[in-house]
């Protein structure tokens, strides 16, 4: 019973701080601050829980290797 409650304890204090982090991060977008870094680990936090925030953050990856290669030639990326 207590590791359930231990689980459940943790797995809303995840929740909280990716909410939180989403939230920080948006406002960042508009004062200053790494506003996408802190978007991409609430979203990272999240995506632990939540299959929206898994979806969303693999798409961020691949626009960001797109950007990546944009700037820095058109290169392929390394297989994983």
């Amino acid at each position: 019973m207590f590791i359930q409650s231990l689980h459940q304890a943790k797995r809303l204090f995840r929740i909280l701080l990716g909410f939180t982090l989403l939230a920080t991060g948006v406002l960042m977008l508009v004062t200053p601050g790494p506003g996408l870094l802190i978007l991409a680990l609430g979203l990272a936090l999240l995506a632990v829980e939540f299959v929206w925030a898994r979806r969303i953050l693999n798409q961020l990856k691949v626009q960001g290797v797109k950007v990546r290669n944009g700037l820095i030639g058109n290169r392929p990326s390394a297989p994983h």
